[in-house]
């Protein structure tokens, strides 16, 4: 049978060495050729290779898949292909009643499912799955293992291929071109045509036997979306588009791009990508730790680059003492924190919000810095290329919030064009003042400081971590000068807020109920505001992108609904800081400290959960 969806969600779930973020990624890629609309999430655990066939060892692929606009990777599978008992064990909650589920029976061995903790050797009765499921067992070893028979290789590098014959049988469910496939191998596999070979075969023979058996599950045809604007668009993680946009803006600028950075998860792709882009004129250091990565890039701020530094959470701790001095030197420099779970090491691949109140208040003395967070893959490069624009232009510390689920995930993107992009004019010293130049005279206005880089001739002047004179620029411990200089300071950075763009609402502005969230959130968020208003449940969201300082209007537009609800991957930082900025809010919070991205069904039923709670309230 053969049904024609708006939308689709698939999952890919087995061990670590499975290949189920290959597989997962090549899907959605195909996907988003074929013209739809794409939100990946992957989720897979911290080690190299986790204890195989295990329950913690489960690495996952989530793709949603549609005609029209995706805001979320989907919260249960319409398809799951599960490559062993722990797999299926593991995604048992996200199946839909009558999902499609692909087992490899030849991982369902006694070992196998005592590994993944079953206490029967029927997994599936124990689960208790309803008889509605399409379960396809599937001999997937053994029918690879047949695949390349003919192939000269080890029976552990044939197992390795086996995720392919998966593909393939998934590209026939959903109608997907071999030819397409084939050429992302061809890419994948070019310095190794013998694996090419052997991957392209297996792949094969997986679409045939689909085709070949007419297996009886249901197939799926996605129409390609109709409603994107015109353009050239590809899919893309949030850490390579975090790397692109600030080269974007480097060339704006007319500037060198410097990167010092340390590795670090979930960050350390975007130091892989700008060091691969020395043709762009990028400049990367690896540093031997945090503190030594965000001096490198401080060192290139005082020589004119644009400065940037990447890092997580444990790393913006470390990191906070040199933020300080770029705060006190009045230094333009970015610093983006790709946020995981915590605290220390915490949960490395998993993903929440809780840097929040870190990044804005994390630093000794009053140390006001710049605070901005994307909400989709795709924007990461759009929030870069701004945090670079506001360092610049404002002679500022800006710090950009990402998290796991946004680098590791991917979106649709539009290509942008860079004569589109906004202009990044960086502060500098106006002509004519060579000679006299004065580090302490700022812009009228802005109360931005006049840049001029170290070495130009009539330029010399001091500029350190010490206190300077408010006049003079040199250095000052008068208490009056400091209370001062305290103040500029912080209003230097709340002046930014006269350049930022108003808070937005989305969804019914009439309405009582105001949802609010940041970051990562913010497609959830949407997709909850637009399921309620299909259900006549009138709601809108606020979702903000600049949190420090806080678009003008932002009390204008909360003061204007009885009941907010701050939705955060944390324990209510957000909320704590909006009751902190705005007096008189009411407002309520649903929190999550899961490490798990939102489902859209939570916050659907966080909302009736507090409208009926007050309706019963107002009635009693």
């Amino acid at each position: 049978m053969n049904t024609q969806p708006t939308d689709i969600v698939v999952r890919f779930s087995g061990d670590s060495g499975d290949g189920m973020q290959l597989t997962g990624t090549l899907f959605s890629n195909l996907s988003a050729l074929s013209g739809n609309d794409i939100s990946t999430f992957p989720d897979f655990p911290a080690e190299i290779r986790a204890p195989q066939g295990t329950l913690g060892g489960v690495s996952g692929f989530q793709v949603h898949i549609g005609e029209n606009r995706v805001y979320t990777p989907g919260d249960k599978a319409d398809v799951l292909v599960a490559m062993n008992p722990a797999a299926l064990k593991v995604n048992v909650n996200n199946l839909k009643a009558d999902s499609v589920v692909i087992v490899d029976t030849d991982s369902f061995t006694d070992k196998d499912l005592q590994k993944a903790l079953f206490k029967t050797d029927n997994p599936f009765t124990e689960l208790g799955l309803p008889d509605t499921l399409q379960i396809v067992p599937l001999a997937l070893t053994t029918l690879t293992k047949e695949s390349l028979k003919d192939f000269q290789m080890d029976n552990k590098s044939i197992l390795r291929c086996k995720n392919m014959f998966a593909l393939g049988l998934i590209c026939w469910l959903f109608e997907r071109s071999l030819e397409q496939a084939q050429h992302f191998l061809a890419n994948k596999f070019r310095k190794k045509p013998a694996l090419l070979e052997a991957n392209t075969k297996v792949l094969t023979d997986g679409y045939n036997y689909g085709n070949n058996l007419h297996l009886n599950i249901t197939t799926f045809r996605i129409g390609a979306t109709n409603d994107l604007p015109h353009g050239r668009y590809t899919s893309i993680a949030g850490n390579k588009a975090t790397a692109w946009g600030l080269i974007a803006a480097a060339e704006k600028a007319g500037k060198r791009l410097f990167l010092g950075s340390y590795p670090i998860t979930p960050a350390t792709d975007i130091l892989h990508e700008l060091a691969a882009r020395k043709d762009m004129g990028v400049i990367t250091v690896q540093a031997e730790d945090e503190i030594a990565g965000i001096c490198t890039a401080i060192g290139a701020s005082f020589a004119g680059d644009l400065a940037v530094t990447t890092t997580s959470g444990p790393g913006l701790s470390l990191k906070s003492e040199a933020i300080g001095l770029a705060v006190m030197a009045e230094l333009p420099l970015v610093v983006i924190d790709v946020q995981r779970g915590g605290p220390s090491t915490g949960l490395p691949t998993k993903t929440e919000q809780t840097d929040l109140l870190q990044a804005i208040y994390g630093r000794n003395g009053e140390s006001p810095a710049v605070v901005l967070a994307a909400s989709t893959p795709d924007n990461c490069f759009y929030y870069a290329y701004m945090a670079a624009k506001i360092a610049l232009e404002h002679t500022t510390p800006v710090i950009l919030l990402s998290d796991t689920y946004l680098a590791n995930g991917t979106s649709l993107w539009k290509l942008p064009r860079l004569a589109d992009m906004p202009a990044v004019s960086p502060a500098t010293v106006p002509d004519g003042w060579q000679g006299r130049y004065n580090p302490a005279v700022r812009d009228p206005e802005t109360l931005v400081r006049y840049f001029a880089v170290p070495g130009m001739q009539g330029f010399g002047h001091r500029n350190m971590g010490l206190e300077r004179d408010a006049r003079s620029g040199t250095i000052s411990t008068d208490p009056a000068n400091h209370a001062l200089m305290v103040e500029t300071r912080a209003r230097k950075v709340q002046n930014i807020a006269r350049s930022l763009p108003l808070l937005q609402v989305y969804g019914d502005s009439t309405a009582d109920t105001l949802f609010v969230g940041f970051g990562s959130t913010e497609g959830h968020l949407r997709a909850a505001v637009d399921t309620l208003l299909s259900q006549g449940k009138p709601c809108a969201l606020a979702h903000f992108n600049y949190i420090c300082p806080l678009p003008l209007n932002t009390a204008e537009v909360l003061r204007k609904y009885r009941r907010i609800i701050v939705c955060e991957l944390n324990s209510g930082q957000f909320a704590a800081y909006l009751r902190s900025q705005i007096e008189g809010l009411h407002i309520l919070q649903y929190n999550k400290l899961e490490a798990q991205p939102f489902l859209v069904t939570e916050l659907v039923e966080a909302y009736c959960r507090y409208t009926a709670s007050e309706a019963h309230a107002t009635k009693a």
